[in-house]
């Protein structure tokens, strides 16, 4: 849901990606909440944490709770967020989409308020556009 959610506030010329320690299709219900607040998600397949290693990438940013997290070892600013999964949600098919729709929305704030800041985008002409997207 980040790599969605990233893509459609990031300023332009800023590339956003995903990566995970176990790559596979995104759920369902990611899928489902994301296309609630019109970001279409259908062909997303996340990519190897590994593939990224030797990037150039400018900024990393981890969301896993008690998971297995992987470690960054290149030069990128980091930032953790320690995220419930919602995939492990139980409950009803409402319940446990409800927890992506809480996950999805905190990370539209927490992206919102990143893709703004002059730490991660020092030079860049458009920084704090995303300040202004509303969700």
């Amino acid at each position: 849901m980040a790599e969605g959610i990233g893509r459609s506030i990031a300023p332009p010329g800023v590339r956003v990606s995903s990566a995970g320690s176990e790559p596979s299709r995104m759920r369902p219900q990611a899928i489902a909440a994301l296309a609630e607040i019109g970001i279409d998600a259908t062909t997303h397949r996340s990519q190897s944490f590994d593939d990224f290693q030797d990037a150039g990438v400018d900024c990393v940013i981890t969301l896993c709770a008690e998971e297995n997290c992987p470690v960054w070892l290149g030069d990128a600013w980091r930032v953790h967020w320690a995220l419930p999964d919602p995939a492990a949600a139980t409950g009803s098919d409402e319940q446990v989409l409800e927890s992506f729709r809480r996950v999805r929305d905190d990370l539209v704030k927490r992206l919102t308020k990143v893709m703004g800041s002059p730490t991660v985008w020092p030079d860049h002409e458009h920084r704090g556009q995303g300040l202004k997207h509303g969700g």
